[in-house]
């Protein structure tokens, strides 16, 4: 049975063209998980520009595969909880991962609309999610080596991955301000330090594999995170923060896994051509067609 994937999908900028035929970042994941043999996608955006994504991103692959649009929103919170009225920022991915509940019944992957993942990612991903089907707190993700991460305009931020000898999570750790300086990679620390990062650390760029029960772990434990920051004007409930409190309770494990894709994407407005001369470069190499929806 062929897995489903959610892309999380958080603005108007992520539909800049950056290929030859102003194809999106999004376009060649979802291309990548076609061929992988992913069955369906759902798109998790905001209404205020739901109409715009439909004609400029999903018309352009809509009858290659099946395709569902869900919305957050700040008021879609489980019953009787209400959002401060000067709250502008969304609740977060895991909050976004629950807007799919009604409509993934699934082994499915979440990614972000603005991040190329790879070819390879995605078959691995969807590999595990075949032999998933059926499980329940067996999770997986997709971790990249730390130095195919990094931009060149500046520091991002990457939760830094630990895993055990059979190759499952055991925690991650953000990392906020990592960048290579003078051939090392470090991370600036709020105290000033810097501390080195090994270039092959693994890190999680929000590319997960999950079954249907997560939706109910987070769903629970989403009301305990608002008991404490139903108020708040910037709390955000996080993957990690999720998946973290699953391994450390015992409810589920997380199998990490590894490719040799090197991951890129428009975190800073400077990042943009170089991400056009990276597609172009795959596309001379044969990885993507010149025109990818034909």
């Amino acid at each position: 049975m062929a897995a489903g994937m959610g892309s999380r999908y958080g603005g108007l900028k992520q539909m800049d063209g950056i290929g030859p035929n102003n194809e999106t970042i999004i376009d060649y994941s979802i291309f990548d998980a076609i061929r992988a043999g992913f069955g369906k996608v759902v798109f998790v955006i905001r209404h205020d520009f739901a109409d715009d994504f439909k004609k400029v991103v999903i018309a352009k692959f809509a009858d290659k595969i099946p395709v569902d649009v869900v919305y957050q929103e700040l008021d879609k919170l489980p019953e009787g909880f209400t959002v401060n009225p000067e709250r502008k920022k969304p609740w977060g991915t895991n909050h976004a991962i629950l807007m799919g509940k009604d409509v993934v019944k699934e082994p499915f992957a979440v990614i972000n609309g603005d991040d190329f993942y790879g070819q390879e990612s995605f078959q691995v991903l969807c590999d595990e999610l075949v032999k998933m089907e059926g499980k329940k707190g067996e999770y997986c993700m997709v971790a990249f080596p730390v130095k195919n991460t990094l931009s060149e305009s500046g520091t991002v931020s990457r939760g830094v991955c630990q895993k055990d000898s059979d190759g499952y999570l055991t925690s991650i750790v953000e990392h906020t301000k990592i960048e290579e300086r003078g051939g090392v990679i470090v991370n600036h620390n709020d105290d000033t330090t810097d501390t080195m990062v090994a270039p092959d650390t693994p890190v999680s760029m929000n590319m997960w594999g999950f079954t249907p029960d997560y939706f109910e772990y987070s769903y629970n434990y989403f009301k305990e995170f608002l008991r404490e920051n139903e108020k708040s004007l910037k709390a955000e409930f996080y993957i990690p923060t999720m998946v973290d409190h699953l391994i450390k309770n015992g409810t589920a494990k997380v199998k990490v896994l590894n490719t040799s894709s090197k991951w890129f994407g428009v975190t800073y407005a400077a990042d943009k051509p170089n991400v056009v001369l990276r597609i172009n470069a795959l596309i001379s190499k044969g990885v993507y067609p010149q025109k990818l929806w034909k």
